[in-house]
C-alpha cells in the first residue's frame, strides 16, 4: 500500500511540477512582451527626437538600429517560449489525467484497506 501511495504522491508532484513550468512561462512570454513593448516605445521616442524614421537613412540612429533588433529577437523568444509553453500545458494536461485516473484506484484501495483495519481494530479491544 505505502508504494502505491508513495506512486501517487510523485505523480502528484509531477503534475505540480508541470503546472508550475507552465506558469513559469506565461509569466517569462508576459514579460518579454513587456519588454518589447517598452522597446518599441523608446524606438519611436528615440525617432521622433532625430526626425529620421527611415531605418536604411545613413543617419538613422544607433540606439534605435540596436533597440529594434533586441525587441526582434525578443518577439523570436517569444514565439519559441509560446512553442514550449503550447508542449508544457499538454504535459500538464497528460499528467493531470494520470493523477485522476488513479485518484479513485487509491480511494477504493483505502477503503478496502479500512475494512481490513476495523474488524482487527475491533478484535484488539
Amino acid at each position: 500500500m505505502k508504494s502505491r501511495e508513495s506512486a501517487l504522491r510523485l505523480k502528484r508532484f509531477e503534475a505540480q511540477e508541470k503546472a508550475r513550468k507552465v506558469l513559469g512561462l506565461e509569466q517569462m512570454i508576459r514579460d518579454f512582451e513587456t519588454m518589447a513593448i517598452d522597446l518599441d516605445r523608446q524606438i519611436q521616442a528615440e525617432e521622433d527626437r532625430t526626425g529620421i524614421k527611415d531605418i536604411g537613412h545613413f543617419n538613422y540612429s544607433t540606439f534605435a538600429k540596436a533597440a529594434s533588433q533586441r525587441r526582434d529577437k525578443l518577439r523570436a523568444s517569444i514565439d519559441d517560449l509560446r512553442v514550449q509553453l503550447e508542449a508544457a500545458i499538454r504535459e500538464r494536461e497528460e499528467a493531470g489525467v494520470e493523477t485522476i485516473e488513479q485518484a479513485p484506484q487509491q480511494r477504493d484501495l483505502m477503503r478496502g484497506r479500512r475494512r481490513i483495519e476495523r474488524p482487527a481494530i475491533a478484535m484488539a479491544r
